[in-house]
């Protein structure tokens, strides 16, 4: 029997059946990624979930990457670009910030992402933070090569710090109490400092230092990349 590749239609209609749009098909593909993940998103579900044979899907996408890609693209589109100030070493700073916030939102985002080469397939709306951070810092007095450095040692920062808060979110329900004997077991002889800290340590490690932090590793990078020979 040939497989059926559009959505059938309704009692009594005729004609040519509906044809699946990009945007349902994009709308059907988060819901699945909010449900389960973006792990168990394939293009056989998808077309299921829609409502149509998966070769329908191929009209639309090429594969699961690019479905991937398409999404982030998507979201990043319609996603409000911040106003970007003269200093190219702010620019940096706001630019990193956005991608942050973006990646907070869709921290699926920063696992897919973190694989090696997928970045390069990302289009236009996504790559505009790269651009700015990669052009501030050529402007601040970078050598190309600096600047990508510059961006690749924010990107790890800023993608290791969502990551793990993502995880540590997922793992301890909201409002949680922390362990009152965090380092108890710990030899105060050997570890005085951390036994020291003992339960304070994840309320200190749960604050959000991020901003700071970024700051600090920009300012590091463009003055270690600029500093004379």
């Amino acid at each position: 029997m040939p497989r059926q590749t559009s959505v059938p239609s309704a009692p009594g209609r005729t004609g040519r059946p509906p044809v699946t749009s990009r945007a349902e098909i994009l709308t059907a593909a988060r819901r699945i990624i909010d449900e389960d993940g973006w792990e168990k998103l394939t293009i056989r579900r998808l077309a299921a979930e829609v409502g149509v044979g998966p070769t329908t899907l191929y009209h639309h996408v090429r594969d699961k990457q690019d479905l991937l890609v398409q999404l982030i693209d998507d979201q990043a589109a319609g996603t409000p670009r911040p106003e970007l100030p003269d200093e190219p070493r702010d620019r940096i700073v706001v630019a990193a910030l956005a991608l942050h916030d973006f990646l907070v939102a869709w921290p699926w985002a920063a696992e897919v992402l973190s694989v090696d080469g997928f970045a390069g397939r990302l289009g236009e709306p996504s790559m505009w933070m790269v651009e700015t951070v990669v052009a501030g810092a050529i402007d601040h007095g970078c050598t190309p090569d600096q600047a990508v450095d510059v961006f690749r040692n924010v990107w790890y920062f800023t993608v290791g710090e969502t990551l793990v808060r993502a995880h540590s979110k997922a793992r301890r329900p909201a409002g949680a109490p922390g362990r009152s004997d965090f380092f108890g077991t710990l030899d105060a002889s050997r570890l005085p400092r951390l036994v020291g800290i003992g339960d304070r340590w994840p309320v200190l490690a749960a604050r959000d230092t991020f901003p700071r932090a970024l700051e600090a590793i920009v300012d590091g990078l463009l003055a270690q990349a600029t500093a004379p020979p």
